[in-house]
């Protein structure tokens, strides 16, 4: 098997990655059998779970959601340290609306949100 071509294959590969995982450790050769397949069925089972699991980008309404909840924020507290009005910040958080590269500076300095996100990159 060159590639997990369904769910079944894929399910299969992950008992036996969790079956070679007590056999396998630092000290075991990198041509043992068992640490071979570990090697083969671990990318594969990577491959497949990246390909149909993957959860995507964060946008940037979720990220300043997320950011708010760390930090206690309200929306108000939130429009106060970014210096625009509290409906701005509804409408980021909608996504109805995206930041100024002004603001969007104010976001990745004091919030410690990447710019790659906030630049929607």
């Amino acid at each position: 098997m060159a590639k997990i071509e369904n769910k079944a294959q894929y399910e299969w590969a992950l008992k036996k990655v969790e079956e070679l995982l007590p056999l396998v450790n630092d000290e075991t050769p990198l041509d043992d059998p068992n640490s071979i397949e570990l090697e083969l069925l671990s990318n594969m089972v990577a491959d497949y779970s990246e390909e149909h699991f993957a959860m995507g980008t964060p946008s940037l309404a979720d990220i300043l959601k997320l950011r708010m909840h760390e930090m206690g924020l309200t929306q108000i507290s939130l429009s106060k340290i970014l210096g625009v009005s509290p409906s701005r910040i509804s409408e980021y958080l909608s996504g109805k609306s995206e930041p100024t590269l002004k603001v969007g500076r104010v976001i990745c300095h004091k919030l410690g949100i990447d710019a790659n996100i906030v630049l929607g990159v």
